[in-house]
């Protein structure tokens, strides 16, 4: 037995409107449970799920800090190398975006949302073009690998 995939994340965070309008505007969610101002649900347009994501109120919550237990990030897909262009203006635009990077199997940008919470948002690459254990690591160039799969090698 072995689980199939991630259904839904849920996010303590200190105010979940602030956080429905972040995700809503960066990642194209949108709102579809709210109760009051102690949680609300967000889904994808695209998503089969209930829902994709939950924030939950919490009085506690204090700003995430970078290596501290607790869970590291969690990924987003997107469609298309050019949705992900989008995304990252749009995280820019907010001063949320913190880079890029080329996993070989992911073209990833890392963010955070308000609470200091860190993201990745990814596409991923055509699993014929993956080389198992031996992914290249290196800074993503969004803008080369869009005239590369302009020139022939269609996105996927």
């Amino acid at each position: 037995m072995s689980v199939e995939r991630v259904n839904h994340v849920v996010l303590w965070v200190r105010d979940v409107k602030r956080s429905a309008d972040f995700y809503s505007f960066v990642l194209g969610l949108s709102v579809i449970e709210q109760h009051g101002d102690e949680k609300a649900f967000l889904r994808s347009p695209v998503s089969p799920n209930h829902h994709d994501l939950g924030l939950f109120r919490s009085e506690t919550a204090g700003k995430a800090t970078r290596g501290s237990p607790g869970m590291y990030h969690t990924a987003w897909q997107c469609e298309s190398l050019s949705s992900l262009v989008d995304i990252r203006e749009r995280l820019r635009s907010m001063d949320a975006f913190l880079g890029g990077t080329d996993h070989g199997a992911t073209k990833s940008l890392y963010a955070v949302d308000p609470d200091g919470l860190e993201f990745e948002v990814m596409w991923l690459t055509p699993r014929e073009t993956w080389t198992e254990g031996r992914q290249p690591f290196g800074p993503l160039d969004l803008e080369a690998e869009l005239r590369r799969t302009e020139s022939g090698h269609a996105e996927e």
